[in-house]
């Protein structure tokens, strides 16, 4: 499919090294989030639970949920929250980190973590009301695999829910959004993580994943129906929802 990523350089994107890089940035990875984020990270992710409208008796399966920002953000939720909440991630560090914080709610009996990798993901068929995926399926080497995995978990009539980055579509914000995050954010990265790959390979990660028209396009060759894509913060982050038809 032509069109399918922004960027010429393919990545690394073995689960085992993903999962080890994860691993090492786990104990500054949310203080990260919300520095490079200026806190939007919060309302992306309260905007995707919104739109998916919890009754409050749903199932919820939060795949790459990492620390459990999304999965604690469903259970939390303004309206109704999601009865129960699945987390799966392959990285330990983080979900011992997300761990902790699911104590320190007062619904944490209603969230489960668990390890597991999303390209055969760990739960029996038609299992979940709803699947999201806050920023994570940009690093799975397979995304056909990965959106397939979430339709056999998802009931019929299932919601899908993913954010992820993307480039700005507006030229003049792209070229400062283009310079911020192939220079200032891996600098600062390397300097609080001291780590020197992972915020190198977060910004070419999201320059050669799917351009949103090609992730909408996969997920209705994957078998969902009712796509449609929210741009959220001019561009930066887009909001993918779908229905399992």
């Amino acid at each position: 499919m032509e069109g399918m990523t922004v960027g010429p350089k393919p990545l690394q994107k073995d689960a085992h090294y993903i999962a080890s890089m994860f691993n090492a940035i786990a104990p500054r990875y949310d203080i990260l989030n919300r520095l490079f984020s200026a806190g939007f990270d919060r309302r992306w992710r309260a905007r995707a639970i919104a739109e998916l409208e919890l009754s409050g008796q749903e199932t919820l399966v939060d795949l790459c949920t990492g620390t459990g920002d999304l999965a604690l953000a469903a259970i939390r939720s303004r309206r109704s929250g999601a009865r129960h909440v699945v987390g799966i991630d392959f990285a330990s560090a983080m979900l011992h980190l997300g761990a902790q914080k699911i104590q320190r709610c007062a619904s944490s009996s209603s969230v489960h973590l668990m390890r597991g990798d999303v390209s055969c993901i760990p739960l029996s068929d038609e299992s979940a009301d709803v699947v999201t995926i806050g920023f994570g399926i940009r690093n799975v080497s397979d995304s056909k695999l990965v959106c397939a995995e979430i339709r056999r978990v998802l009931r019929s009539g299932g919601r899908l829910a993913i954010l992820e980055f993307s480039m700005p579509s507006t030229a003049i914000f792209r070229g400062l959004y283009r310079w911020y995050f192939t220079h200032f954010l891996p600098r600062l990265g390397r300097l609080v993580s001291r780590h020197s790959e992972a915020y190198s390979y977060l910004p070419a990660s999201v320059q050669s994943f799917l351009t949103p028209a090609a992730l909408s396009a996969l997920l209705v060759e994957s078998g969902f129906t009712n796509v449609r894509t929210i741009p959220l913060t001019c561009g930066v982050v887009y909001l993918h929802l779908a229905t399992r038809a």
